[in-house]
Formats: structure tokens, sequence, C-alpha cells
């Protein structure tokens, strides 16, 4: 039996934060019924690119029960009533104050069901100037800095995934774990809020201390602000590889039993990691030389025998060949669709997984099954 078997999720999600959220929770073993609205998830139709069904809706969505729901019928808000009235969970990013518009407020709510927990993420959260505003992945990227501090030295860049989404949708996750195990104790729910730019400042501790007490940040690519040589350099046969270099130990290692220059790892502009990055130019360009007269195999192998940390700089067609690459199969209206595996795994047990949903497959069944002949 899976973790959360027995737990009713009622998911008023879209998009991509409260989705994630919501699919670790099915994963676990939850029973998620996600509400969609009569056109659905309007990530349904970002693109058509797996099989005729958007990209995003594939990853985020399996496990989950649609049913269409609208909360301006009067017969779908008794479904609505009925459903939090046995729900566990309930999870909702819609935009701010949209669920008290419908009726649904959720201190209300809360009053009404004191054993449900309810999540709600937004952009900015409920309080502050920009509590209204929308907001989507690429924007709180801006908003937050993070853009500032991605990309090279010509202009601030978008992270190439939904990370404002994804970190968010993860510590909404976390907190209704956390939630579950603490009404497991005291037998109440909770009322638990998320907001994207709280997620990234979070996210953001590091440069914005840096700036605030050191130095403040700039855009290196893949280097490291504080550390050299970490970065990527070019071997003789024209491959991307990326060095990392954590602390003075694994320098004079790397000096001594790759570069071959022992000396070098006690030589007072390279000896320690203020010094390497003070230095960074020449600490660089001593690797540089060396890594471009060798082969990637060569270098390789000489990494891994020195335990030295490096990385091939893959694109997006290399890592779908990838060794380390697992993936799982899920079944879906357009046919099994392979996606990368869950990070975590529960030894000696068999992962299983639900199918994608067509866009109200399972209303009818709900209805009956909440209503009865009220439906």
């Amino acid at each position: 039996m899976k973790p959360l078997a027995g737990i009713l999720v009622v998911s008023l999600d879209q998009a991509v934060a409260a989705p994630l959220a919501s699919r670790r929770l099915a994963d676990a073993g939850a029973r998620v019924i996600k509400l969609e609205r009569p056109e659905g998830d309007f990530a349904r139709y970002y693109d058509d690119w797996v099989g005729g069904q958007s990209t995003h809706f594939s990853w985020l969505n399996r496990g989950k029960e649609s049913v269409v729901l609208d909360l301006g019928n009067e017969r779908d808000r008794r479904l609505f009533d009925a459903l939090l009235a046995k729900a566990d969970i309930l999870l909702q990013n819609l935009k701010p104050r949209a669920l008290a518009k419908l009726g649904y407020p959720i201190d209300e709510v809360r009053r009404r069901h004191e054993k449900l927990i309810c999540c709600s993420i937004s952009g900015y959260g409920d309080q502050g100037p920009y509590r209204d505003r929308k907001a989507y992945d690429t924007l709180i990227q801006a908003e937050s800095g993070l853009a500032s501090i991605t990309g090279g030295a010509e202009a601030p860049a978008r992270v190439g995934i939904s990370v404002v989404d994804i970190c968010t949708g993860l510590h909404a996750y976390e907190a209704l774990l956390e939630a579950l195990i603490a009404r497991g104790r005291t037998g109440r729910g909770a009322d638990i809020r998320v907001s994207m730019f709280d997620t990234m400042m979070e996210l953001m501790a590091v440069p914005m201390l840096s700036t605030k007490y050191g130095i403040a940040l700039t855009r290196l690519g893949l280097s490291h602000p504080s550390l050299a040589p970490y970065g990527v350099f070019q071997t003789a046969d024209h491959i991307a590889i990326l060095i990392a270099i954590q602390n003075d130990r694994e320098w004079r290692t790397l000096c001594a039993r790759v570069l071959d220059r022992p000396a070098a790892g006690k030589d007072p502009r390279f000896a320690t990691s203020i010094a390497r990055t003070k230095n960074r130019h020449a600490t660089d360009g001593l690797v540089a030389g060396f890594i471009a007269s060798k082969p990637f195999d060569t270098l390789a192998r000489l990494f891994e025998e020195a335990e030295i940390a490096f990385a091939r700089v893959n694109d997006v067609c290399g890592i779908l060949e990838h060794p380390h690459l697992r993936e799982i199969s899920i079944a879906s209206p357009a046919g099994p669709l392979a996606l990368p595996a869950p990070p975590a795994r529960m030894v000696g047990e068999a992962p299983s997984f639900g199918p994608l949903p067509r866009l109200g497959e399972h209303t009818e069944r709900v209805r009956s099954e909440f209503l009865g002949s009220l439906s």
C-alpha cells in the first residue's frame, strides 16, 4: 500500500505549480480529483507535441481523475460541497481571491471543515502591495532577480525550465505532508499559503547575502562566482567539459595528479579558493591549456582516477541517450508515454503510476459517487 492511500485530494489546479504538487500526492497513493473548468486546464493546450497532447500536461497530471466543474453553476456547486465534505486536502492556484469571489473564501471553508488541509498557491501571496498581480514563471524569474544572475555577461536570461513553478510546487508538497503529519496528532487541518515570489526569495538567499554583506554577483554562464577553476573548457576533440574544484585539497590533487604541476598547488596565486577566484583568468588559463591538449575520453579517465568532479556539457538530445537516464511508462489517451522516473526510490518496492486523464473523463462517475440520486 502506498503511503498516502486513503487520502482524498480535491485540486483546483492549472499550469505547473499546483499540478506538480497534486501529482506528487497522486504518485504517493492519494486519490486526486482534478477539477477543471469546461475548457480544461489551459496547460492542456500549451502545445501538441506528445502525440497530440501538451508536454506540460503530460508530465504533471498522471494518476488524477478529471472532473469538469463550473462553480458558477448551482449543480456543480453541490458537487464541490460534497467533495469538500469528504476531502482531506483542498489544493488550488486560481488567481488571487478567485475562490472567495465564487463564494468559497478559504477562512470560511476551514470553519466548515476543521480537518481539511487547504493549500493556496499564488504569485505574491495574499499580503503586500503586489498581492493582486498575476504572476507566471518567467515574470517571477525577472522580478525576483533570478534572471539578473542567469546567463552570460551580455544579458539576463530565463532559466530554461519553469524553475519557479517547479520549486513552488515542491514547497507546497512538503508543506502538505507536514500538515498531514500534524493533523494525525491534533485532528485539525491547516491553512497553507505558498507564493512563487517567496519561493524564489528562499532560492536567492546566497546571491542576496553576497550582495548585502559582500559583493554583488555578476553573470558568469557556467562558471561559479566564488570558486575557480569551475567552468567549461574545450577538449582537444572539441567537446565541452565542465570541471568543478570545490576546495583547496581538490586543487592540489588536480595540480599533482592531473596537470602534473604540483608546485601550482602551493603557488600563493592559486593556493586558496579566494586567491584562485581573484586570479580567475590565470587559474583558468593554466587548466585550459592542459584540457585543450587531451581528448575527452583521456580527460575523463584522469579525472575519475583523481576523483575530480567533472561533467560533459550535454544538450537535450544527448541526455535522451544518457546511460543514467531512468524512465517510467504511463498510459495516456495517445498511448504509452515515457517520462523521467521520480528521483526518490523506495528500495524493494515496485513503483506504479496512474494514467493521464482525458478532459472530464471521470465527471459522471464522481458525480454519482458523491451526490448519488442528487446528481
